[in-house]
């Protein structure tokens, strides 16, 4: 049976994603975001563009009504003065929508190491998105606490072919669980497809293996012809330097850090992989088909 859906972040890596499975399904999907690129993104009978921003509960409150689901997120914003607040302002809004809609599904993307509100960086605002969305009465939740993206190697193309590396602050050789975001859209897109959960769950998405930074760095320098690819660690206040120079806020290069310092204490090692929480791509097919392709057009 066809379902009315709503996607938030519908231009993102992980919702933009989650609407060309349903839209390909044959289901009636309700597309928010703010870029510009809604209209370029998606032109299909199927999906009713709704451009504004995440955090308009009246734009939510109408997305929501009549709807059978909906995917709700927290998205990054590199400049929020204080990326918190702007963490509880997008999800404040989407529990007021969900309030006053009366949706009754919703799926929302959380993180591996959400189960900590503190010692984790951004993702501690994940976990008390979680907790704020757990209150809520007669409404089916489902907490979709994905592992490591597998595509935020992607934000170090111009480091590669700029110097020749690849860094980060975590620590090199620290395995830890990393997905590739088709494999979490996928698993989206069928909870909110066939609404088979009830009441508040916590549902991983593990990836195929845990991965190091090194071992990483050695799959997407074979796939650009670079097999001798070394990875750097860098220190933290270089590393948030770095990023401040980009244009990233204090505030938020500094969760950032916080969290990837903190992977070598488990954080994201917190949940048991099963057969059931683990998905199918390996890093090395990630680095064929989504990491090699953008580093050749860049």
């Amino acid at each position: 049976m066809k379902k009315t859906i709503v996607v938030l972040g519908a231009t993102g890596k992980v919702g933009g994603k989650i609407a060309d499975i349903l839209l390909n399904e044959g289901h009636y999907v309700k597309l928010i975001a703010r870029s510009k690129d809604l209209e370029k993104r998606f032109n299909h009978p199927g999906a009713e563009l709704m451009p504004g921003d995440i955090t308009d509960p009246d734009l939510l409150t109408a997305a929501f009504r009549g709807a059978d689901s909906a995917f709700i997120l927290l998205p990054p914003n590199f400049t929020a003065p204080n990326y918190r607040e702007f963490q509880r302002e997008v999800g404040d809004a989407a529990i007021e929508a969900i309030k006053g809609s009366g949706i009754k599904y919703v799926v929302s993307l959380s993180s591996a190491g959400a189960q900590l509100h503190e010692g984790n960086g951004i993702i501690a605002g994940l976990a008390e998105q979680e907790v704020k969305l757990n209150q809520l009465k007669g409404v089916n939740i489902l907490h979709l606490r994905a592992a490591y993206f597998m595509d935020n190697a992607l934000l170090n193309i111009n480091l590669i072919k700029n110097m020749n590396i690849n860094g980060t602050t975590a620590a090199p050789d620290y395995k830890i669980p990393m997905t590739a975001t088709k494999d979490v859209a996928a698993v989206a897109a069928k909870y909110l497809a066939n609404l088979d959960f009830e009441g508040k769950v916590v549902r991983p998405v593990l990836g195929d293996r845990n991965y190091s930074f090194t071992e990483i760095t050695g799959i997407i320098g074979r796939s650009i012809g670079k097999p001798d690819l070394q990875l750097v660690q860098f220190p933290a206040d270089q590393s948030k330097a770095g990023m401040i120079s980009l244009g990233i806020s204090e505030n938020v290069a500094e969760d950032i850090v916080n969290m990837e310092t903190a992977l070598q204490n488990g954080i994201m090692n917190y949940q048991q992989r099963t057969a059931e929480n683990s998905s199918p791509t390996t890093a090395e097919v990630f680095a064929e088909e989504v990491f090699a392709p953008a580093y050749r057009i860049v």
